[in-house]
């Protein structure tokens, strides 16, 4: 049973004022007009928890299996190059095909003449594995790399002789870079000196588009 603070009045269960002097009863709350308890926010519910794990493992699963698809695809490829990948060998001669193209490597100077489109310099010496003639669709190029006693001035009178309408630059140092284009041909003939001998590093490329942008 409550009482009144103020004037002693006996107050019955639940009032929330005094009958008799009206003063406020402390003992019971007043609730704001309007407003309501805040709900505290309630967690992810069970069943979307599961199913967003389930999609996170759905979702790996896949990453995981196209990883695998990949590398198979990669590795099957691979298999195939290397199953139709031929390669010969004659003496010094390499002859490496694949489904890409040929590739020939030599040390004989009168094999890589053949190909050369220029002279071979009288004396000279193919270095190791420094000849290739590399045939990639419509693209050949032919390559060699030799080694002269001679001068590298000697040497460059040499091939300006035989490309007579060929560009040529000489860096401060005494090298030589001779380039002669015709049609769908580029050839390059570069000369360094070495000691009192000299490199000669020759390149023809032939094939449709092999003088494009260069100088004729």
């Amino acid at each position: 049973m409550a009482f009144c603070n103020s004037c002693g009045t006996t107050l019955q269960a639940g009032a929330k004022f005094c009958p008799k002097c009206g003063t406020a009863n402390p003992e019971v709350a007043t609730a704001v007009p309007g407003s309501s308890p805040t709900a505290a926010p309630s967690a992810l519910p069970a069943q979307k928890q599961t199913d967003l794990v389930r999609i996170i493992l759905i979702v790996v699963a896949a990453v995981i299996v196209l990883g695998i698809i990949g590398v198979g695809a990669v590795t099957l490829i691979g298999l195939r190059i290397a199953h139709r990948t031929r390669v010969q060998q004659n003496g010094d001669n390499v002859r490496v095909q694949t489904p890409f193209g040929t590739v020939e490597t030599s040390k004989d100077p009168n094999a890589v003449a053949q190909n050369l489109g220029v002279d071979v310099y009288p004396g000279a010496r193919v270095l190791q594995d420094g000849a290739a003639n590399v045939q990639m669709g419509s693209m050949h190029t032919v390559s060699v790399q030799m080694e002269s006693d001679d001068s590298a001035d000697k040497v460059a009178d040499f091939y300006k002789s035989k490309l007579p309408n060929a560009t040529v630059n000489v860096s401060g140092n005494g090298n030589y870079s001779i380039v002669s284009t015709d049609r769908q041909n580029l050839l390059t003939v570069n000369i360094e000196s070495k000691g009192s001998g000299s490199l000669i590093h020759i390149a023809r490329v032939s094939g449709k588009g092999a003088t494009t942008g260069t100088p004729n």
